[in-house]
């Protein structure tokens, strides 16, 4: 018999999160670590967790997720977004829920690309008339 599991992705600034929701007790994997261990930062782990608490489904699933690129808050905006497009899988009815709450939106906003002739995205050197 084949394994039920739901897959999600998702993306925040450039953390990529590929996610997996497979039936158990809630324990939470994060690149083969704890979840505790990964995320020590109270706020990330909140963070995480926002779309298992909104549809109710904590201790149902494991999440198996693997993550690169970005920082902290990246990563665990990254989490989040493919915890919550792995649950529309489980429960499609739980979408308009998770709709509302934002958690099925993808922040687009990206780092600006640094210019030649400037110091930064848009940081320009100081202007002498003379």
């Amino acid at each position: 018999m084949a394994n039920i599991q739901y897959w999600g992705t998702g993306r925040r600034k450039s953390a990529v999160a590929r996610v997996r929701l497979v039936p158990g007790e809630g324990n939470i994997t994060i690149n083969k670590r704890t979840f505790e261990n990964f995320f020590p930062n109270r706020t990330s782990r909140l963070i995480v967790l926002q779309p298992l608490e909104l549809t109710n489904m904590t201790g149902r699933f494991d999440v198996i997720c693997n993550v690169q690129g970005g920082g902290v808050t990246g990563q665990a905006g990254a989490i989040q977004l493919g915890i919550a497009r792995a649950l529309t899988k489980v429960d499609p009815d739980s979408r308009p829920q998770l709709r509302k709450a934002g958690f099925l939106t993808r922040d687009q906003r990206m780092t600006e690309r640094k210019k030649y002739g400037l110091h930064k995205a848009r940081k320009a050197p100081q202007y002498s008339k003379r």
